[in-house]
């Protein structure tokens, strides 16, 4: 979710880029850096932390004033957060400058095919990887766009590319496949940036740009072409926000805007787990393959919503590895003596990576000689760095308080550990691996399906404004859903909300049921042994006493019909995969309810993003 600006005219680029990266704070970063190209040279200045610290060190060291320049705020994902992997980044001779968006899957070979050549490299970064490709076309005699647009072609992944010349003062090319870019368009300026937030006090005229293409920016003409240099079509378009819902992309809450990125975060956070062989592969993992078949025990440690992540994680790694999996809460991991040891592996789960129950239980485990493995959203943060192995989650990113993107993509962390586990192992066998995977590779478009035909999620939000208490149910890993459910209602709306396994609603809860009430019910998809069959029981049982059932049930599910007062459509997806789907209609339930409520969705009352204290 990294910031990025670029523009050509008669301003003081340093000036206009860096007040470009402030506006576009919002969006979270570890490090800032701006290029400015001036005489011939490249001028650079980058530096780990918040914009003050680059502020201060263009203060102590200005950089020209001349007409084009690029910058860039930084949220890490190749390379910890510091001043080497800060973006701009500079081909060997200091020619090109870039800066990247996004993630390249097959940055590892070019890597090793630059390394060949006898270059290099000064970070840790995939991005840097580009800016060198980059620098030897344009080196060997090829302008800078056709350079562009050759490396394009050989990249994989997810990325927005913006690269200067310093041979060409009046030149800025960017490329984009799969992540955002914008134009905007000026009277003898021209701008690019992530968002239009980000030039909006200068130009509300826009261009929005397509996938696979590249586009030339002077300061008086803007031209696009596809990747193979073909004139491409794009659709230019006012901006009629103001900065502060430009920030949100027009939507009214960062959560809802978040809620809406989730596609992308989900296929994110599935980008480059696969080595040039086709195996399954992770971020960064120190724990030997030998070490991982001695496991004999699994324990996933979370707080709040990651914990809801872990039990999914529970269903899916027993599933595919037939090792044992507890799931505990980090807040009483280490106060009841846990039996953990050198051939326990355990898991934990933070966005942040700072989560102080969840840091504290870590390092009781590592005391006991276990093994830790994170998963977490923020490179470099303490978690990740006092563990022995990490997944990074892809959402960028969240400035609502509630998790909604971090959560769904904490459940695909969870997924690609269970199936990495069963590949070491050898319980499943590679084609069921890449099956699973294959699936996986579905979600986005199932998520924004769902997102398309939101609507009536919206006017049952409308509906159960005034309603007091709201339950939710779920088998199997809808139980989690259902937790998950409950607790969006509770952080957002402020109202009473549970949720239970639905086999325990005999035992006590169904004494809740009274008339109007709403319960929602996650039903299994049908097939999954005896336990859609129970839990359309279970509506029966509930709806007999008066309660009004909104039941989330896959397309083709034509059992529920005469059970459902309120119908929810899911995509089709095997069980294991469903909460990625069935969490989506209650955050949007939430989230709406609480809009309604007049509540502040984004900053809900009592609570922080990050706890980093006990």
């Amino acid at each position: 979710m990294c910031g990025i600006v670029g523009y050509v005219g008669p301003q003081a680029a340093v000036d206009v880029v860096v007040g470009g990266l402030r506006r576009l704070e919002y969006r979270g970063y570890d490090s800032a850096g701006v290029a400015i190209v001036s005489d011939g040279r490249i001028e650079l200045a980058k530096k780990a932390g918040k914009i003050a610290n680059l502020d201060k060190l263009l203060a102590d060291h200005p950089l020209p004033t001349d007409g084009l320049g690029i910058g860039h705020t930084r949220w890490a994902t190749h390379g910890a957060p510091n001043d080497s992997n800060a973006h701009p980044h500079l081909s060997r001779g200091g020619r090109v400058a870039l800066v990247h968006n996004g993630i390249v899957e097959n940055f590892v070979e070019l890597r090793d095919e630059l390394a060949a050549d006898g270059i290099t490299m000064v970070s840790e970064t995939d991005t840097e990887v580009v800016a060198q490709l980059l620098g030897q076309v344009v080196e060997a005699g090829t302008e800078l766009a056709d350079a562009m647009r050759a490396v394009c072609r050989r990249l994989t992944g997810a990325f927005t590319l913006v690269a200067v010349d310093s041979h060409n003062p009046e030149l800025v090319v960017a490329a984009r496949r799969n992540s955002p870019l914008v134009v905007g368009v000026g009277d003898g300026e021209n701008f690019l940036a992530s968002d239009v937030a980000a030039f909006i006090e200068h130009t509300r005229e826009a261009i929005e740009l397509g996938q696979n293409q590249v586009v030339e920016l002077r300061s008086d003409s803007v031209r696009v072409t596809t990747f193979d240099g073909a004139p491409a079509e794009v659709r230019p378009y006012h901006v009629d926000w103001d900065l502060s819902a430009a920030e949100k992309d027009g939507f009214d809450w960062f959560m809802r805007k978040e809620i809406y990125e989730q596609p992308k975060a989900v296929a994110d956070t599935l980008l480059g787990r696969h080595d040039s062989k086709g195996a399954l592969t992770l971020d960064e993992i120190r724990i030997s393959e030998a070490e991982l078949r001695q496991i004999d025990k699994i324990v996933v440690i979370a707080c709040g919503t990651s914990f809801y992540a872990g039990l999914v994680a529970k269903y899916a790694i027993e599933h595919w590895t037939r090792i044992p999996c507890e799931v505990e809460l980090a807040s009483e991991f280490r106060y009841r003596d846990p039996i953990v040891g050198p051939s326990t592996l355990v898991v934990t789960i933070s966005q942040s990576g700072e989560t102080a129950d969840t840091l504290m239980a870590i390092r009781h485990a590592r005391e006991q000689r276990a093994k830790v493995l994170a998963i977490c959203n923020t490179n470099g943060s303490t978690i990740p760095r006092e563990s022995d192995a990490v997944i990074y989650t892809h959402a960028g990113p969240e400035v609502g308080v509630a998790s909604t993107k971090g959560f769904l993509t904490q459940l695909v962390a969870c997924y690609l550990l269970g199936l990495y586990l069963a590949q070491v192992r050898g319980t499943k066998f590679g084609d069921e691996i890449k099956a699973t995977m294959a699936e996986l590779e579905t979600i986005p478009a199932a998520i924004q399906s769902l997102l398309d035909n939101i609507q009536p999620v919206l006017d049952l939000a409308a509906e159960f404004a005034d309603q007091p208490s709201v339950l939710f149910l779920g088998r199997h890993v809808g139980y989690p859903v259902a937790l998950e459910g409950a607790l969006k209602l509770k952080e957002l709306a402020y109202i009473h909300a549970e949720g239970f396994a639905a086999g325990e609603l005999k035992h006590g809860p169904i004494a809740l049921i009274e008339d109007q009430l709403p319960v929602f019910v996650v039903v299994p998809p049908k097939g999954r042994d005896m336990l859609h069959e129970k839990v359309v029981s279970n509506i029966q049982e509930i709806r007999a006493r008066g309660a009004r059932t909104v039941v989330l049930a896959e397309e083709d599910d034509h059992e529920v019909d005469a059970v459902a007062d309120v119908l929810i459509r899911l995509p089709k997806v095997s069980t294991l995969l469903q909460p990625l789907v069935a969490t989506v209609p209650l955050q949007v339930f939430a989230c709406e309810l609480a809009s309604r409520k007049g509540h502040d969705v984004d900053q809900p009352r009592n609570l922080a993003k990050s706890v980093t204290v006990e």
